[in-house]
């Protein structure tokens, strides 16, 4: 098809050339006493992305980054596409054995990693793709990772420009792995196109303008921080990188760097909102949450504090948020625990999507009475373009023409989506999302173990933890503590159940089926109904 002369392919890369010419002398990020203005920003993207073709890159290769939300990870968003690559950020909290399945799987060609990470990629040295080390206070530069350091990986790197610009914009700008429902973590592709739009969208529902200053509590790696290091560099905000997240630093931040925005679960928003330095705001903050529907009570206590929340949803394969919760003008006049439980609800599509439908197995539209569930689909731009490496899977997840989310919700009178659970056994811890198979399978694995199921039970900190009930085998033992350290030998320690429960038998359908609601519901019973995003 013939775009014609005026067509030019989107790109978030477009994003930084213009910052750089627009506001040159503005200050892009910050992070202790590093504070580095637009133009030099671009620079320092563009010496990145020349290193990585000295180093090898190539278009359409795999470049891995490890790190937690420090600079070297914010300039890799701009630079590893630049370089014509896919950036592949992987999870900070995954155990070395996962790290190396998403390293094969991708098949990256380098790993950016930080040196306070050096322990989870040490146990892979000889295994790994060309590294390059990004220094870290109080992280030596282990040998038994090898590569480069990553000052001595820029000076490879040349200042001649690269174009701001990609000739396919349905190209892969990264690959982001989610555990789903299986043990083996997906890689969700996301193309320039769904960047650009879904970076646009997020400034526009967050309300993000050229003065905003923004806080990073959502990790970047989760789903590309929602698109976010590209859509702020749109608008010419400011953002404040933050190497690890606890409520009085958050607080010294807000307050010193005069932040306006953050993102995060609400589980972050509890640490905000309880931490002992929490206090009334005297400015906006806009903090926008996700990942798992907030209850009304944390709504209504960071609103107490002055902030304004933007509840949005989605999952890994919407780039993060596709929808929001749209305030209406009368909902302002509302006492406030009637405002809170209306923005709980997950509302409806935002800006850029195709919206929501909610709809039965024969993929009709459910009454929108609030009471009959149905499946959660979407389409359109914001959608990702399929698994990596699993045409299976992709194919299965749009039968119909539409994503299958998985979540079972209602629709309202008032067009508003509420999620009512998951047709899932996915566990959102904090946040992060736990295959229940995965776990199981780890469980299996030990020695006295006949068989095991893990659910999702409530938790005061984390919304939900995954619990584990175990058969064991007749004439063998095995004490909670020892389930627990076998998981955390595999899998990362978040992963892991907090409890184990030693049962005689599991409920099972009559063709052995072990039925986890029943498990779930006595978990649950007399909590409100589970609600998971």
């Amino acid at each position: 098809m013939d775009n014609g002369p005026g067509h030019t392919a989107l790109t978030p890369l477009a994003f930084l050339g213009r910052s750089a010419e627009v506001f040159p002398g503005k200050t892009a990020y910050v992070h202790g006493d590093r504070r580095v203005d637009y133009a030099a920003f671009a620079a320092e993207v563009t010496r990145a992305a020349n290193a990585l073709r000295a180093l090898g890159i190539r278009p359409g290769d795999r470049v891995a980054c490890l790190a937690p939300n420090v600079p070297e990870l914010l300039i890799a968003h701009f630079a590893v596409p630049l370089a014509g690559a896919v950036l592949v950020a992987v999870n900070t909290r995954l155990a070395p054995e996962e790290v190396r399945y998403i390293l094969d799987h991708s098949e990256a060609k380098a790993l950016i990693v930080d040196a306070g990470l050096h322990p989870v990629v040490a146990p892979l040295a000889g295994a790994l793709p060309e590294v390059v080390t990004v220094p870290a206070a109080g992280a030596g530069h282990d040998p038994l990772v090898g590569g480069t350091v990553y000052g001595e990986f820029l000076g490879r790197g040349s200042d001649d420009p690269l174009p701001w610009g990609v000739d396919d914009e349905d190209a892969p700008i990264s690959i982001n792995y989610t555990s789903g429902t299986t043990g083996r973590p997906k890689g969700v592709v996301y193309t320039h196109r769904g960047a650009y739009l879904n970076g646009l969208g997020e400034v526009l529902h967050s309300r993000h303008t050229p003065d905003s200053v923004y806080l990073w509590t959502l990790p970047m790696f989760h789903c590309n921080g929602w698109c976010t290091p590209w859509g702020l560099v749109a608008i010419g905000g400011t953002q404040v990188c933050l190497r690890a997240v606890t409520g009085a630093e958050i607080w010294r931040l807000i307050d010193s760097e005069g932040v306006t925005h953050l993102n995060g679960a609400p589980t972050v928003l509890a640490a905000i909102a309880n931490a002992p330095g929490a206090h009334p705001l005297d400015r906006p903050l806009v903090v926008t949450t996700a990942a798992a529907p907030p209850s009304p009570t944390i709504i209504a206590q960071m609103e107490g504090l002055g902030a304004r929340i933007v509840h949005v949803y989605g999952l890994t394969e919407t780039y993060g948020p596709y929808s929001v919760c749209e305030p209406q003008p009368g909902w302002s006049g509302l006492p406030g625990p009637e405002r809170a439980r209306l923005l709980a609800r997950q509302g409806v599509g935002m800006i850029q999507t195709d919206g929501l439908r909610v709809v039965d197995d024969a993929m009709r539209d459910v009454p929108a009475d609030g009471e009959t569930l149905g499946e959660i689909v979407m389409r359109g731009n914001n959608v990702m373009k399929g698994y990596h490496r699993d045409d299976e899977a992709t194919a299965n997840a749009f039968r119909g023409g539409w994503f299958h989310s998985g979540d079972l919700g209602v629709r309202h009178p008032d067009g508003y989506v509420e999620l009512r659970d998951r047709s899932k056994d996915i566990i959102i811890s904090g946040g992060e999302n736990i295959s229940t198979v995965e776990v199981e399978r780890a469980i299996d694995a030990h020695p006295a173990v006949l068989e095991a199921a893990v659910v999702a039970v409530p938790d005061d900190r984390w919304g939900e933890r995954p619990k584990a009930f175990v058969v064991l085998r007749d004439g063998f033992a095995a004490t909670e503590a020892e389930i627990i350290g076998h998981v955390r030998e595999s899998l990362a320690r978040y992963k892991a159940p907090d409890r184990v429960e030693f049962v005689a038998g599991l409920p099972k359908t009559s063709t052995g089926k072990i039925q986890k609601f029943q498990l779930r519901e006595r978990e649950w019973a007399g909590r409100r109904n589970r609600i998971q995003g």
